[in-house]
């Protein structure tokens, strides 16, 4: 079976299959000899599936959709949006904390490491889980999809009602083939500058969600993230 870093016995018993499928041999080798090559490639390979990790498939119960992760030193950490440690939110995370204060009435954010989501059921899953440094979508379409698709699809077909928030055409085309029948799917434009003030701002999801849980006894999520 394919190593590519440490993943929950949980989950790796959902993705079983995935694992001996080719394309993942592939993404490992292509891995491999990228960092072979000196290559700088965010986040650390022990972090790979620190969204996975951070949320056991029982516990999901709403799921944030990015593309792939920060291309700049000291920010991937392998949870969708968020950066690791402290720092300055980049453009797209600011406006997600603006939507949150307009949406819920809470206090301006503190922290932008959003750890506290992925341990409340939130899976901050990326569409590719490795980028390399100074390059954004450098791993696009080395095998990365066919994984996160797979792991939408176990979301998907999971017990409980989840959440979906798919922000951006990128993470709406991931997310066609969800049952909307069972679960809440949310769409908008990205929370990037680019997009945000077509209908980001103002879409009122993290209210949508908890409204979602709450009526389907799966609890709220507390959006704020605190110090």
């Amino acid at each position: 079976m394919v190593h590519l870093g440490p993943l929950s016995e949980q989950w790796r018993n959902v993705l079983e299959d995935e694992f001996r499928q080719p394309y993942l041999s592939e993404l490992s080798a292509f891995l491999r000899a990228e960092r072979a090559a000196g290559k700088e490639i965010f986040p650390a390979e022990s972090e790979y599936f620190a969204a996975l990790n951070a949320t056991p498939p029982d516990a999901v119960r709403a799921v944030v959709l990015g593309q792939d992760p920060y291309h700049s030193p000291g920010q991937a950490h392998g949870l969708s949006f968020s950066i690791k440690g402290g720092g300055r939110a980049p453009p797209s995370l600011r406006n997600i904390f603006s939507e949150l204060v307009s949406d819920l009435g809470i206090a301006a954010p503190e922290r932008v490491d959003l750890t506290c989501w992925a341990e409340q059921g939130v899976l901050l899953l990326n569409n590719v889980l490795s980028v390399e440094r100074g390059f954004a979508g450098s791993h696009q379409g080395k095998g990365w999809e066919c994984f996160t698709d797979a792991v939408v699809r176990a979301v998907d077909q999971g017990e409980h009602p989840v959440v979906f928030m798919l922000w951006g055409n990128h993470a709406q085309k991931k997310g066609a083939a969800i049952d909307r029948s069972r679960h809440c799917v949310l769409q908008a434009p990205h929370p990037s500058p680019l997009a945000a003030h077509r209908g980001f701002l103002g879409c009122q999801h993290f209210s949508q969600a908890n409204a979602f849980l709450r009526d389907h006894q799966r609890g709220e999520v507390d959006w704020s993230v605190s110090s």
